[in-house]
């Protein structure tokens, strides 16, 4: 199976001019996103919660929890976000996807709109 990255925008929902590029490895199974903590605190993002978290291998974590403002093109969503700790990968999460009206096509590994539906 290939890896798709996606280079994106992250902002704080209340300074949306405030933005930094990043590039994110596409993960479908996953349900956040995950952004390093220092640019999370740069951009003014303050975490809301901690959270437990599974891994693939079954193993816990727990890491902190906020909102951000992700960007791609002319679409923008605000949704959840993890604060990612060292070692973490940066990941582009399922929730996201879906608030972008974007999904992943599993055969081709690209990105494809999604009707978006109240």
């Amino acid at each position: 199976m290939g890896l798709t990255r996606l280079e994106i925008e992250v902002g704080n929902p209340a300074k949306p001019e405030l933005t930094e590029k990043l590039e994110f490895l596409i993960d479908s199974g996953a349900i956040y996103s995950v952004v390093p903590t220092p640019v999370l605190e740069e951009l003014g993002i303050k975490p809301l919660a901690e959270q437990e978290f599974r891994l693939a291998n079954g193993s816990k974590i727990r890491r902190k929890k906020g909102g951000a403002l992700f960007r791609y093109r002319d679409k923008v969503g605000v949704v959840d976000v993890i604060f990612g700790e060292e070692g973490d990968s940066l990941l582009l999460g399922a929730l996201t996807l879906e608030a972008l009206g974007l999904a992943l096509d599993p055969i081709k590994r690209e990105l494809k709109e999604q009707p978006m539906i109240i």
